[in-house]
Formats: C-alpha cells, sequence, structure tokens
C-alpha cells in the first residue's frame, strides 16, 4: 500500500485524480516540447529534455490505451474486453 503523503496516493484516492495527474503531465510534455525547439539552449539540455518528453509520451500512451479499453468494456457492456469486437464507438482512433 502507497503512503498516506505520498502524492500518487492522494491522486487515486481523489475523485479526478488520474485525470490531472494526465493532464499535469500532458502540460510538462508541451513543456518540454517548447523547450527542444528553442535554439539558445545548450545541446545536452535538449537531448535530457528529448529524452524526458519520450518517456512522458509512453506512459501518456498507455494511459490511453487503458481509457480506450475501459471505454470499450462501457461501449460493448462486458466485463472482459474482447480482442476481435470493435466497441460501437470509437473516441481513440490510430492513423495507420
Amino acid at each position: 500500500m502507497a503512503k498516506a503523503g505520498s502524492k500518487g496516493a492522494k491522486a487515486a484516492t481523489r475523485p479526478g485524480g488520474a485525470m490531472k495527474n494526465f493532464e499535469e503531465r500532458l502540460e510538462r510534455l508541451e513543456t518540454l516540447g517548447d523547450q527542444i525547439r528553442r535554439t539558445d539552449i545548450p545541446l545536452d539540455e535538449a537531448l535530457t529534455a528529448f529524452e524526458e518528453g519520450i518517456r512522458l509520451a509512453r506512459t501518456l500512451e498507455k494511459d490511453l490505451e487503458k481509457i480506450d479499453s475501459r471505454i470499450e468494456i462501457l461501449m460493448n457492456g462486458t466485463e472482459v474486453p474482447v480482442e476481435d469486437s470493435s466497441p460501437e464507438l470509437e473516441l481513440f482512433e490510430t492513423e495507420d
């Protein structure tokens, strides 16, 4: 069990906590993108920002996949997602 004072525990117990955390991470990713585009920062700082951005993008992508799965379950009215069935509403379509 997480410590009561940890940030993750608070986010998990308050309503909307997970979404706020998602939004905070998305905002951080946007900030990193702006930082990388600057021409006046040293290469090593840009590389560090890029690495952090890649890690954030991967975790955000996983979160979106979880949200997509939950929506699919809700739309199909099933407890377990079925791999071969399509949800009635595609909210997170990917471009192939």
